[in-house]
């Protein structure tokens, strides 16, 4: 169920209290050609999709009869992952399309070395391609071959190229009247985005403090970006991008989103504003033909 908030002063809040991380990336790794299939850490590996786990995603509703892409352009991407305790595990999953898998292992490796927890992070099928399933589990995905929530348009997330970050910590928020509605509900508790607050606990897993981190591996645009609704858990490729990814060949496709990503880095590594204003600067460089308020 959604959980409802009186808008009075939300609006205000939501918009003032959001804030970025002062954290940075550093210096970045250049681009790799590909991730090691046997990593003896666990920390980032790139498997095919099999045909058993094809039939699979099938049976679980999670590939529909004409997605956007195939199996033969999806890859199974497994990494290692801090939970809230900060105990580590090794079963993080995530399918995505072939040209974005590398960058995901990097992703997910920068995270790790972050501290930034995830609560989980299985497939879809584990939860028949029911999205509010999912976010109710507050379960980190990509994958699922669905229509956008509360829009006639199919999601980027059927391209393999969108992925959701801890749902409760960041609940996808949509403006109804004078009511916000919550999903997951428990994300409600989230509505202010402060991080720090007096005589509060800080409160990890934020999506705010790792914008840059997907933005420096091609996933440019941010749900938080956005009016109505706001998607805070949200990450994805600009969606002309991923049509055009799609349709070319993988090895193509891996060579126009790391050009992309290029752009993207050398804007910002030449930018004179501060982190955000150059980050957003960069975003409408590095991806021109993308409006990117659209989702």
């Amino acid at each position: 169920m959604f959980t409802h908030l009186d808008i009075s002063g939300l609006w205000n809040v939501l918009v003032a209290g959001i804030v970025y991380s002062a954290l940075t990336l550093g210096s970045t790794q250049g681009l790799r050609a590909e991730a090691s299939l046997t990593d003896k850490k666990n920390d980032g590996a790139i498997l095919p999709v099999s045909v058993a786990l094809c039939n699979d995603m099938k049976m679980h509703h999670v590939l529909g009869e004409s997605p956007p892409v195939g199996c033969d352009r999806l890859r199974l991407v497994k990494f290692m992952y801090l939970d809230f305790d900060g105990k580590s595990h090794v079963d993080g999953e995530m399918i995505v399309m072939d040209a974005a898998a590398t960058h995901i292992v990097d992703i997910f490796r920068a995270l790790f070395s972050r501290r930034f927890p995830i609560a989980q992070a299985k497939l879809m099928n584990a939860y028949e391609g029911n999205d509010d399933a999912s976010m109710a589990d507050n379960n980190t995905s990509a994958f699922n071959d669905r229509m956008i929530t509360d829009a006639d348009a199919i999601s980027l997330h059927a391209y393999g190229l969108a992925v959701d970050i801890n749902p409760v910590q960041n609940p996808y928020m949509k403006r109804s009247d004078d009511l916000f509605r919550f999903q997951p509900s428990a994300g409600a508790n989230f509505a202010n985005r402060m991080t720090f607050r007096p005589w509060k606990k800080v409160r990890p897993g934020m999506a705010e403090t790792i914008v840059d981190v997907f933005a420096n591996n091609g996933f440019l645009i941010w749900g938080g970006y956005w009016d109505d609704p706001i998607d805070y858990q949200h990450f994805q490729v600009g969606r002309q991008m991923a049509e055009r990814l799609a349709r070319t060949t993988p090895t193509e496709a891996e060579m126009i989103f790391n050009q992309m990503i290029e752009r993207y880095r050398s804007c910002l590594q030449a930018s004179q504003e501060t982190l955000d204003s150059g980050r957003i600067e960069c975003i409408a460089i590095a991806d021109p033909d993308d409006d990117q308020s659209m989702h």
